[in-house]
């Protein structure tokens, strides 16, 4: 075994079944383990950004795609680092380009000799359109609806009230409106200022691709409180108690402000307090709410003070009110036949102490005579009294008889 363990050949040949060996027991999947130098391989790399070279002050480019999606193809460790690195450019040439349309390539420059590049759009129709700068006023807008109600806004501020716009001479022809929108949500009950973006709107509202210097402006939207002075009117509910007038009824606010929108205000021209005089008995002090119509939102004052003052009634008959013949001619004379006794009673009512106060005497009483001729009439009796109370007699007419004087 020792001199066949020393023989070159022996050796050999376990080497190369020790390698035979070692190759069987590996695991073969069909995929490379490594790669191999010079290997072709191809990878796609999309979002690539398009440069574009023209006249920038005169000219307006449209057409050209922000980015474009790139396939190189080429050896592996090549594709890699121009894939991680992104060192190559993508780009549009227009710089002796005519004004009008036309057809141009996007090119790919920078990149390794090793790889090739494919483009994917390779070409696209652009428009080269002369770059002018007009200036246009701007037109504030808000939502109406954000204003609370009871609140109205002026007519809004713009800073600064006109912008120039550059763009294509055909998209600068097309601009109708430039609006500067100012967006929110919370209700407004005053005056407001804040930044908002200019708009650039075609007459069918679609935005247009131009420039806005500045792009901002401030808005300013003026809000204030709607508001009315209205005189308070008081309403008399319910019938005093027996025996109980009401002299006088006074407040303390005689006018009230108001709030609400034009059209309500506009409709309004009074508030009210009211009064329930079943339950007033006596002079006393309400506090009462001012009583608003539907669509007004806010009156100042809410409640006044009222200060009521009473005259309690009482009642009492005046007796032997002597009753007087009046108008009768000097040619006839008279004879009361009842009342017999020649006087009434009268029923008075009034406030207690100018009941008490009444005499007899404070009233006059008598019957008219001057159209009646000889013989028996009834006639009406008439009273005058004092004005600060009511009367009544208790009997209504009185029975006559009326004769001739002998000559």
């Amino acid at each position: 075994m020792d001199k066949l363990m020393d023989t070159p050949w022996f050796i050999k040949i376990l080497a190369l079944v020790l390698a035979v060996l070692l190759y069987s027991s590996v695991p073969h999947t069909g995929k490379k383990i490594t790669d191999v130098p010079g290997e072709q391989s191809t990878a796609t790399i999309s979002n690539i950004p398009v440069n574009v070279y023209y006249d920038t002050e005169n000219l307006v480019v449209s057409g050209i795609p922000s980015k474009v999606e790139v396939t190189l193809k080429g050896p592996l460790t090549h594709i890699q680092t121009a894939k991680g690195l992104k060192n190559f450019e993508v780009y549009v040439n227009l710089t002796k380009a005519k004004i009008g349309k036309q057809k141009v390539k996007i090119r790919v420059r920078d990149l390794s000799d090793k790889l090739t590049a494919t483009v994917k759009p390779s070409t696209v129709n652009v428009s080269v359109q002369e770059k002018i700068t007009k200036e246009f006023k701007v037109e504030a807008e808000f939502n109406k609806n954000q204003i609370e109600e009871g609140y109205s806004a002026g007519q809004p501020v713009v800073e600064p009230n006109k912008v120039k716009i550059t763009g294509a001479k055909s998209i600068i022809d097309r601009i109708t409106y430039v609006k500067a929108t100012l967006e929110g949500k919370d209700k407004l009950k005053e005056t407001i200022t804040e930044e908002a973006n200019i708009q650039v709107l075609d007459k069918d509202l679609n935005k247009l691709n131009v420039k806005a210097e500045p792009d901002t402006v401030k808005i300013t939207i003026p809000v204030k409180s709607n508001s009315k002075t209205v005189p308070i009117n008081i309403v008399r509910n319910g019938t005093p108690p027996k025996g109980v007038t009401i002299d006088s009824i006074e407040i303390d606010e005689k006018e009230a402000t108001i709030y609400g929108s034009d059209s309500v205000l506009g409709k309004t021209e009074k508030v009210r307090v009211e009064v329930d005089l079943s339950k007033i008995t006596d002079n006393t002090t309400l506090t009462l709410p001012v009583i608003i119509s539907n669509g007004i939102t806010k009156v100042t004052p809410q409640t006044v003070k009222a200060t009521i003052v009473v005259k309690k009634q009482e009642e009492k008959t005046v007796s032997d009110v002597p009753l007087k013949i009046q108008g009768l001619s000097d040619q006839f004379t008279a004879t009361i036949n009842d009342p017999g006794s020649q006087m009434i009673d009268i029923l008075i009512n009034g406030p207690a102490l100018a009941v008490k106060r009444v005499r007899p005497e404070d009233f006059k009483v008598f019957i008219d005579l001057s159209s009646l001729e000889e013989g028996d009439h009834e006639v009406n009796i008439h009273v005058e009294g004092p004005t600060d109370i009511k009367w009544k007699p208790v009997k209504s007419s009185a029975k006559i008889t009326i004769e001739k004087n002998n000559a």
